[in-house]
């Protein structure tokens, strides 16, 4: 397996999951510039959120039947199509659509970009964790690319949002010539799907969505809090924070070709708890470094995910793939509000302290999980991805 392939798919995840990220950014702008309630606005980020969660098993049973490798550009195009829409549109059901548009092309995307990843790198652990790279990547860059443009263009200035959408399609598409998505189903099928462990798993995935979403959410107003500093020194906690990300993304793969997946996913889960444990209660300036080990500890287990769901339900593999990646994102969206309203009810540390208990439990759930057999990709797979160009 070469690295080119692997590294065309990460750079179009980026471009994918960065749309992912900007409906976030656009609400301000929604609000100032239309007069949009919170209420409205919390619509929008359903639609984005919700219906993309919905709709990406869907496509994920449609990739596991028929081979779409066309979906990969045409989904991002879509996506870019949905955001450029949203400055040119001036109905609220119209903004609602377009924006439930830029849900289906995320959706429509990462079933079949995962089948992609999993025969370009063999299903290998480090090749699986750099195409997951690039859409946390992708997701951290959208309020640093996109809030400088519409503060100086406004809502008008939407369409160049495309931009992001042509440019990872015109880099997918070489991709698609050269074979390697076309190979997505040629990946032989053997043994049976264990839905009962890949149950355990989704409990997993939507655990780590929770408290993914609910630090993103609340650890910048908490720390700042807790430190007294500046909205942009809170601001600056979420660097650190997709920082970790990063870092514990590329750790996932390379350790758990060493010492396996899901020993590595039950350490990093425990590690996870302590992190959070550590950023709630230790005063000072030292709780910068809990949310450093927290945000790592919570990305190792990440492109895992992927892999393991993939191989509980090797006959289901688009499934397994819009079910682990959709509800990454998703699922701690749907909760953030009920955490909202807990930390209005009683404090952000009494929400920060209630998260520490979701890894604690996802630890105990990967305890009963096994690895399926034969579905670790050989020493030899490894090195080949790892010193290959």
């Amino acid at each position: 397996m070469k690295r080119l392939p692997t590294v065309l798919l990460s750079t179009g995840h980026g471009s994918v999951d960065l749309y992912q990220g900007i409906v976030p950014v656009l609400v301000p702008f929604l609000v100032a510039e239309r007069g949009y309630d919170y209420v409205a606005v919390s619509g929008f980020v359903l639609a984005a959120t919700l219906l993309s969660s919905v709709v990406q098993p869907i496509f994920g049973l449609l990739t596991d039947k028929w081979s779409m490798p066309w979906l990969l550009p045409i989904s991002m195009l879509g996506t870019g199509a949905g955001t450029a829409l949203i400055g040119l549109v001036d109905s609220y059901p119209l903004t609602l659509l377009v924006i439930a548009l830029t849900g289906v092309g995320v959706a429509a995307y990462h079933p079949q970009a995962a089948r992609t990843a999993r025969a370009v790198t063999g299903g290998g652990h480090v090749g699986m964790s750099w195409f997951s790279l690039g859409g946390i990547v992708g997701f951290a860059l959208a309020p640093v690319l996109v809030a400088p443009l519409l503060s100086v263009g406004g809502l008008r200035a939407t369409p160049l949002l495309v931009i992001p959408a042509v440019i990872g399609a015109l880099i997918t598409i070489p991709l698609l010539r050269s074979g390697g998505a076309a190979r997505a189903t040629a990946v032989r099928r053997t043994g049976s799907d264990d839905w009962r462990s890949f149950t355990r798993l989704t409990a997993i995935v939507v655990l780590r969505s929770i408290v993914y979403v609910g630090l993103t959410t609340f650890v910048g107003l908490f720390i700042g809090q807790r430190l007294d500093l500046s909205a942009t020194g809170s601001s600056a906690v979420l660097v650190v924070l997709f920082g970790g990300g990063v870092v514990g993304t590329l750790l996932g793969g390379r350790l758990a070709n060493r010492w396996g997946r899901l020993p590595v996913m039950r350490v990093a889960y425990a590690a996870a708890a302590l992190g959070l444990a550590g950023l709630t209660f230790v005063p000072g300036p030292a709780m910068l470094a809990f949310v450093v080990l927290t945000a790592i500890a919570l990305s190792v287990p990440f492109s895992l995910h992927i892999t393991l769901g993939q191989d509980y339900l090797p006959n289901r593999v688009g499934t397994a793939s819009g079910v682990t990646l959709g509800l990454a994102v998703s699922a701690g969206g749907l909760v953030a509000p009920a955490l909202g309203a807990l930390g209005k009810e009683t404090s952000l540390q009494v929400v920060l302290a209630t998260l520490i208990l979701l890894p604690a439990v996802a630890c105990l759930l990967a305890g009963r999980l096994a690895d399926p057999p034969g579905a670790q990709p050989s020493t030899r797979e490894r090195r080949t991805f790892t010193s290959s160009g």
